[in-house]
């Protein structure tokens, strides 16, 4: 499933969610410039799982080099599509969330659950040599917010209903939380049948997710409802 849009419009300019943005496709075209230095640039600053188990552990690179990575990696992207597919999902349900929380509060929401996406990663796949790189987790974790935070608002949808797609207003709890079981698992089958994690961080998505989700219904509703309108 696509998200085309939600009808859900946020009363404060995204400007945080604008300079993610900005920050993300800056850090890409860098990557380009790159050439072949490109690989060894992914396995220095993109997140290693086996590197970093190592260094919790006093063997191999030094904690304090390794550790940087879990946040640097959540900015760089693997190719156009998942540049693409992450920051759409993040235009389309980062405005809420940062309307909600703030712009300080949004900003450190977001680093903090690209960090736990990364920490589940990690704890399923500490022995992948496999550099990790990618919003997803952060983003997933801004998903989460929004299905605690809107549940009822409509997201319109492109489904496809093969062979043919059709396009659908449906509650966001109902198209996040598709999105979220399909992570899981999807999880589950990797860890199951690839010990050593795929080619998608699933398990990142998903912690990054329940980050979200708990970390908005605990918190929240502190801050007045702008949108209320549509839960």
């Amino acid at each position: 499933m696509i998200p085309l849009r939600d009808e859900n419009p946020s009363p404060t300019p995204p400007r945080v969610t604008i300079a993610i943005i900005a920050v993300n496709v800056a850090a890409f075209v860098y990557e380009l410039s790159l050439g072949p230095e490109l690989r060894p640039f992914l396995f220095e600053w993109g997140l290693v799982p086996a590197r970093l188990a190592l260094a919790l552990h006093g063997q191999g690179d030094a904690i304090v080099t390794v550790a940087p990575t879990v946040l640097t990696s959540i900015f760089l992207h693997g190719g156009w599509l998942h540049l693409v597919g992450n920051m759409w999902f993040l235009w389309i349900f980062g405005d809420n969330i940062e309307d909600r929380l703030g712009h300080v509060r949004f900003a450190l929401f977001y680093v903090v659950a690209g960090v736990m996406g990364s920490a589940l990663h990690l704890a399923f796949n500490s022995s992948s040599q496999v550099p990790t790189v990618g919003a997803s987790g952060a983003i997933a974790g801004v998903l989460g917010a929004y299905a605690a935070a809107f549940p009822r608002a409509r997201v319109i949808t492109l489904v496809p209903l093969f062979p043919f797609f059709q396009v659908l207003a449906l509650p966001a709890f109902v198209m996040l939380g598709m999105w979220f079981v399909y992570q899981f698992l999807s999880g589950f089958v990797t860890s199951a049948w690839t010990p050593g994690g795929g080619g998608v961080a699933w398990w990142a998505h998903i912690g990054g997710f329940g980050f979200g989700y708990v970390t908005m219904r605990l918190f929240g509703a502190g801050r007045a409802r702008s949108t209320a309108w549509v839960e």
